[in-house]
């Protein structure tokens, strides 16, 4: 039997079923919010640590300076990825645990720089004084010269029995595509200043020019022989000792074991037997685990705050994302430092190879202003090179690693001119422009000697303003900058010599160096107040830096692929950069 409704009476069922839908949205709602933050709790509650551990340092692949802080990154293919913050910090906390009995490192091939190793080696030396133990395990190095350096810093190396390790020496190549451009028809047409700034000869020349591998050669000597003088004190081992067996370059086993390169030659469950056989077995805390740990509840990180502002990535106008370093992110991270009373100093840690000059001279205003209210001091990291050190040179203070590279004070401009290749494919374009040089940036035409003359002056002006304030930051001659300036590239031991920095060290050193601006006693603790601060959930899921992390994390695209992008895409609105120059691998 067919039953006909009135319009009151359909109106009314379709009302009942909108109510009956919107409850039961809303407690899916609640079911998946309390799934989420029983998930974020899981993974932010502190870990039970028993009262005999040992930390377990697992080394291998990308390394950052500060981690994602974004809620889903820990989620992201490869988990929260190894960070600088979190070794140096988990080694702090080590030291003073009682349940921690030492501290066992398992060395992979890394992708970082040697300054990031360094840090690392310098954490578990202090970590040493504690009276602890750092024991380092080696599976297999084929080319492992910097992880090695790394594992020097240990009470004692391992190496699997059937390891290898490879110490082969520093170098390697640089590519240069000039040629193959010329095949494609397609012409690089950039001005730099000056002849150190080779940041795009990868595309204008078909092989070093002399003062290109007179600065490549120039690093990679001064790295070389700190690497050399590190190994031979740790190893007891004269620089000549430590040259011959960089030459033999392969060890396996006991062959690393009789050249005095390890201590022992076992698997990996017998290189812990010192925390595990006495009876009272130790068991292993994961840092992924330990980095949640209050480091307040073992007495540190406490006192009068001073802040740590991580500057990481290609420098660029607006704001920043997944390890790039935003100018108005930055900006806005030291106007809240400036308007806080209570923070009584700043640490700028910087790892960056430059990127727009526009976004690193507003950087620098907003380091000048805040230097006006309250001590600022520079640690620099792998990198902090034309851009990078054009953020730092105002400070009071910059600290860097023998190993960093800086310096690089130059800009570089220009275009690619593809109308070569548009006649080999046969595309045609037609020129409708108001303005004698409206269409001068354009790809379908190269440009004309005047043009480049006009294009030279106008980066010739920014480049004698970051001389200018690099004079002024460093109190030496204009001229004087210009000699040591002009694009090239020094190490922080090389930059200590002419001036460009004050002192060699990493974190530790440039907190303490704060401290003492700041009128801190050297023996007192202070609390770090760290940006940049963890993204809540709610930004997290609508924001864009995640959805920038999920396209370009590390480890889904190749490190040389992913950097070759970014300076691509993210500089493409730029029109003057202060980039450093690709170094050989």
């Amino acid at each position: 039997m067919m039953v006909l409704l009135d319009s009151q009476d359909a109106e009314s069922c379709m009302k009942k079923r909108a109510y009956v839908w919107i409850l039961v949205l809303f407690f899916v709602f609640l079911i998946a919010a309390a799934g989420v933050s029983l998930l974020f709790l899981s993974f932010e509650r502190a870990p039970d640590v028993p009262s005999a551990a040992y930390l377990r340092l697992d080394l291998a692949g990308a390394v950052v300076d500060f981690p994602e802080t974004g809620f889903w990154s820990s989620f992201l293919p490869g988990g929260r990825p190894l960070s600088i913050h979190d070794v140096w910090m988990g080694l702090r906390k080590a030291a003073a645990d009682s349940r921690i009995r030492g501290v066992f490192v398992k060395i992979g091939m890394l992708e970082c720089d040697w300054a990031k190793c360094a840090e690392i080696r310098d954490a578990l030396i202090a970590f040493r004084r504690s009276g602890k133990k750092a024991v380092a395990f080696i599976e297999e190095l084929p080319e492992g010269d910097k992880e090695y350096f790394l594992a020097t810093g240990c009470d004692r190396i391992v190496i699997h029995p059937l390891g290898w390790l490879g110490i082969n020496g520093l170098g390697g190549y640089v590519p240069f595509f000039k040629k193959t451009l010329d095949k494609l028809g397609i012409r690089a047409e950039f001005e730099h200043i000056e002849e150190f700034k080779t940041a795009y000869n990868q595309f204008t020349e078909s092989g070093f020019t002399s003062a290109h591998r007179e600065m490549t050669a120039s690093l990679l000597q001064s790295r070389f022989e700190d690497y050399v003088a590190a190994v031979a004190a740790a190893r007891d081992k004269s620089p000549e000792e430590v040259r011959a067996l960089i030459d033999r370059a392969f060890f396996q086993g006991e062959q690393a074991k009789e050249a005095g390169l390890v201590d022992e030659v076992l698997y990996e469950d017998q290189a812990v037997a010192p925390w595990t056989g006495d009876g009272r077995p130790a068991r292993p805390v994961p840092l992924s685990a330990y980095s949640r740990i209050d480091a307040a509840s073992l007495g540190l990180n406490k006192g009068r705050r001073i802040a740590l502002i991580y500057g990481q990535g290609t420098i660029l106008s607006g704001p920043g994302y997944i390890q790039t370093m935003g100018s108005d992110t930055v900006a806005e991270w030291f106007r809240a430092v400036r308007e806080d009373a209570s923070i009584l100093a700043v640490v700028f840690r910087i790892d960056s190879p430059g990127g727009s000059a526009v976004a690193s001279d507003t950087i620098w205003r907003e380091v000048e202003l805040t230097r006006k209210k309250k001590p600022v001091v520079v640690s620099m990291s792998d990198l902090a090179g034309s851009g990078g050190y054009w953020i730092a040179m105002s400070a009071d203070r910059i600290i860097a690693h023998p190993q960093t590279l800086t310096g690089s004070i130059g800009v570089i401009s220009g275009k690619f001119d593809l109308s070569g290749l548009m006649d080999k494919i046969g595309v045609t374009t037609e020129k409708i422009a108001i303005g004698k040089q409206s269409d001068i940036f354009t790809p379908f035409r190269p440009m004309s000697p005047a043009e480049r003359d006009l294009f030279k002056k106008q980066i010739r002006w920014i480049y004698d303003r970051f001389i200018a304030q690099a004079a002024e930051g460093r109190k030496m001659k204009p001229e004087d900058v210009d000699q040591i300036g002009r694009g090239r590239v020094w190490t922080g031991r090389q930059a200590l010599e002419i001036g460009l920095v004050d002192e060699l060290g990493g974190l530790p050193q440039a907190v303490e160096a704060a401290k003492s601006l700041a009128g801190i006693e050297a023996g007192e603790d202070v609390r770090l107040v760290v940006w940049p601060k963890r993204t809540s959930f709610f930004a997290s899921l609508f924001g864009r830096a995640e959805a920038e992390a999920v396209r370009v994390r590390d480890g889904l695209l190749p490190r040389e692929v992913k950097n070759a992008l970014e300076r691509a895409l993210r500089l493409n609105k730029e029109r003057v950069w202060a980039l450093m120059p690709f170094l050989p691998e």
